[in-house]
């Protein structure tokens, strides 16, 4: 049943990512079941941290449980498409942040996903053209929406948070295990993943629930899920 918008690198969803989509359904169920609404979970971390791959093994896991889903990259809302962007970054580093995303039209977008909209017009990348196009996304009759991308946590209309909490030189060492171009792995773009490491840690404070690099969960205290 997974739905995605993003051309890029293929997701390779492994043993592990599936052992965890277990463990956050089960928590999740308790939440979403039962109730005439729409959710929007969101999947944090840093680059190389595992967000596809955990959003893509939940959206399975909701399926199996009865419960449709869909996923959204933020990949798909960053204001220039990548290498335009990786250009920007090296002309100003301080360019590196959520304002690099069109944090305000994914908001829109999720808005209208709880208001029970059909679908969006929404952006879609092209890596291959570097370009970023247009897709109408259909919504249908989709109870959950699976939003993965480093800034997630900040979007106000989230449900329930989910944050994998890797740090800098594990999801380096992930990187590079990766197909990735190794032009994404030059020492610009280590300084990048250190400047995304200062921001994002921040965001633990955010969390419902957090995955630690073992993928063991832990339901953070006091929050609701």
């Amino acid at each position: 049943s997974f739905r995605t918008s993003m051309r890029g690198d293929a997701v390779q969803v492994e043993e592990p990512h599936r052992r965890l989509a277990q463990k956050l359904v089960s928590i999740l169920m308790k939440r979403i079941s039962y109730q005439d609404r729409r959710f929007v979970i969101s999947i944090a971390g840093e680059s190389g941290s595992g967000k596809s791959e955990t959003a893509v093994a939940l959206d399975t896991a909701l399926s199996a449980d009865g419960v449709s889903s869909i996923v959204l990259q933020q990949d798909d809302y960053f204001v220039f498409p990548p290498k335009s962007n990786d250009k920007r970054r090296r002309a100003k580093v301080s360019w590196v942040g959520p304002q690099e995303v069109k944090m305000d039209l994914l908001s829109s977008h999720l808005r209208a996903f709880k208001s029970f909209e059909k679908f969006v017009d929404k952006p879609l990348v092209n890596y291959q053209l570097d370009k970023i196009m247009d897709e109408r996304y259909e919504f249908g009759d989709t109870q959950v929406l699976l939003i993965e991308g480093t800034y997630t946590s900040l979007l106000p209309e989230v449900d329930i948070r989910v944050f994998i909490s890797s740090t800098f030189k594990e999801t380096l060492n992930h990187r590079q295990k990766r197909n990735r171009d190794p032009s994404e792995l030059d020492e610009f773009s280590e300084r990048v993943l250190k400047i995304e490491h200062e921001v994002i840690k921040t965001h633990l404070n955010l969390a419902d629930i957090l995955v630690d690099p073992n993928y063991d969960v832990k339901l953070v205290s006091g929050q609701n899920c």
